[in-house]
């Protein structure tokens, strides 16, 4: 590549990645630990409220309210592209699919006849593939029937398949914009894996991408230049390549991340007990 050409991509790179005019914005508070985040294409925000046992929604220019009680320790969730939401029941130690008039599935709670630990995250490929993260931190640890950490992927038809028994505990789990790429952070590890996905949703080639985290990562979330947000003691931006670009300190610590808004250009964090926005001239990847 040309000096002109690099120039020209480091030019591009540094507008659609313009930190310095950033500005956090303290969306709500109040709540003992919010996690979760995702945006519905309908218009709003949901998040988890997980000791809480709620799932919380937030339509702009409304009042925050409760989109569900006894949400068995809902942690992350997503959406697929019909929009039926996915959540990570830790309490129950499941996967469930809620459809658009409110019937919930049960979609995974076991491997091999064992029950899972607890999902803690999930995200649906635009094609209809599904892959989880099944960590267990701290009282989610009594009474495990696995004796290991995984990551699942459950395909739109045949049975779920297991990619990855990680030593680490596996948390935060994205896309690239492409769909080819997987991410798992991993807490004990402090690092961010990457696996290959090919047509029918099948991963290989685990590597890690992203090394030494300042903390331990949680949530992630890809822009549509393929960059990753990635919550840890900050708010931390790394290149495709796995390279830091930015970070972004907050006044508590960020446990997960989504892109909303109609324009995709808001970054909503859920950080302890309150729910950050952060305005990008980028936009997020569509991960559903």
């Amino acid at each position: 590549m040309s000096k002109w050409l690099v120039c020209i991509a480091v030019t591009a790179f540094g507008l659609a990645q313009d930190f310095s005019d950033i500005k956090v914005e303290k969306l709500a508070g109040g709540y003992t630990f919010t996690e979760g985040p995702v945006w519905s294409r309908e218009g709003y925000l949901l998040w988890s409220d997980v000791p809480s046992n709620r799932i919380l929604k937030w339509v702009p220019g409304e009042k925050i309210a409760v989109f569900r009680e006894n949400s068995n320790g809902a942690n992350g969730n997503t959406f697929d592209a019909r929009g039926n939401l996915y959540s990570c029941e830790s309490r129950t130690r499941r996967i469930t699919r809620t459809d658009k008039k409110g019937a919930i599935e049960v979609i995974a709670d076991k491997w091999e006849g064992k029950r899972l630990n607890a999902p803690n995250d999930i995200v649906v490929r635009k094609d209809g593939n599904i892959y989880f993260t099944d960590p267990a931190f701290g009282a989610q640890a009594e009474g495990r029937e696995l004796d290991f950490y995984g990551v699942y992927h459950i395909p739109p038809k045949g049975p779920m398949a297991l990619i990855a028994k990680p030593k680490g505990r596996p948390n935060g789990i994205a896309t690239s914009p492409n769909g080819r790429i997987l991410y798992v952070a991993n807490s004990d590890e402090r690092c961010v894996y990457a696996y290959d996905l090919d047509g029918r949703g099948a991963a290989s080639n685990e590597r890690k991408l992203i090394q030494d985290v300042n903390g331990s990562p949680d949530g992630i979330r890809v822009d549509e230049k393929g960059n990753l947000y990635v919550t840890a003691k900050d708010l931390a931006i790394y290149s495709p390549q796995g390279k830091l670009v930015h970070s972004i300190e907050m006044s508590e610590m960020p446990r997960n991340v989504t892109f909303g808004d109609p324009d995709l250009q808001t970054l909503y964090i859920t950080a302890l007990t309150s729910v950050y926005r952060i305005r990008l001239n980028v936009k997020g990847a569509v991960q559903y």
